[in-house]
């Protein structure tokens, strides 16, 4: 009855430990793609756009990070990061293009590219952060293509999903925002889309993907825990009844 009490602990416990594994695995490559995090989507507000760059290309850290602007945006202030040196890189627009006061630009940033003073290890993380007027075309989504060049190699973020695709099945998606309606004058449209804005975001931002997968990873571990803990109690009744 010993022996057949350990092999079924032992099976339980493999079956449980190989569960794990794979929730884990879920989790990190959901992890390992450069993400835009927005403070806000609200049309035509301010916001700031939060790029997580992860591990470098493969074993490689990471030496530079060109974010690339969609066409909608004419410029971006970044954020000061002690860990890189950032430039401006813009472009002449074909024609003038008209801005909603009246006036007309004919020069647009189309990039912003940061250089790591040090290069960042591949098994660390950091931050870049930019400041953004999004335009007021709620229900668009944004576009950010983003080259991750290290050492050795680069990764070039800037897969989009055609009609009907999985996001979550492309390799190198680009980090991606969906603007969302513009708040009304006594807040009522921010609160009212508040949980509508979360599940966008979500669905199109890699830290949407991480949130998933961690809450998986939880919920699943727990779900184990209080199945071993099941089967810990059947196996001992049974062999109480045994006994008796």
């Amino acid at each position: 009855m010993t022996t057949t009490f350990l092999r079924r602990t032992l099976t339980a416990a493999t079956a449980t430990g190989g569960a794990a594994v794979l929730i884990l695995a879920a989790a990190a490559g959901a992890s390992a793609h450069v993400g835009v995090t927005p403070n806000k989507t609200d049309a035509n507000s301010y916001a700031l756009l939060t790029f997580g760059i992860p591990h470098g290309c493969e074993e490689s850290d990471t030496t530079k990070v060109a974010i690339t602007l969609p066409a909608e945006l004419n410029d971006a202030q970044p954020t000061v990061n002690p860990n890189w040196t950032v430039e401006k890189v813009t472009e002449q627009l074909a024609e003038p293009k008209k801005l909603a006061d009246g006036t007309s630009i004919s020069k647009r940033t189309s990039q912003i590219v940061y250089t790591a003073k040090a290069p960042l290890e591949h098994e660390l993380r950091d931050a870049l952060v930019l400041s953004v007027k999004l335009p007021d075309a709620a229900g668009t989504t944004l576009y950010f293509p983003t080259l991750q060049s290290c050492e050795t190699g680069q990764t070039d973020w800037s897969e989009i999903a055609t009609d009907g695709q999985d996001p979550h099945s492309l390799k190198a998606p680009a980090p991606s925002i969906t603007i969302t309606e513009a708040a009304s004058a006594d807040g009522h449209g921010a609160a009212a889309s508040t949980a509508h804005t979360a599940e966008q975001v979500a669905a199109v931002t890699d830290s949407g993907a991480d949130a998933r997968s961690w809450a998986g990873l939880a919920a699943g571990l727990g779900g184990l825990a209080l199945g071993g803990v099941a089967f810990a109690r059947s196996s001992s009744k049974r062999r109480q009844e045994s006994a008796a």
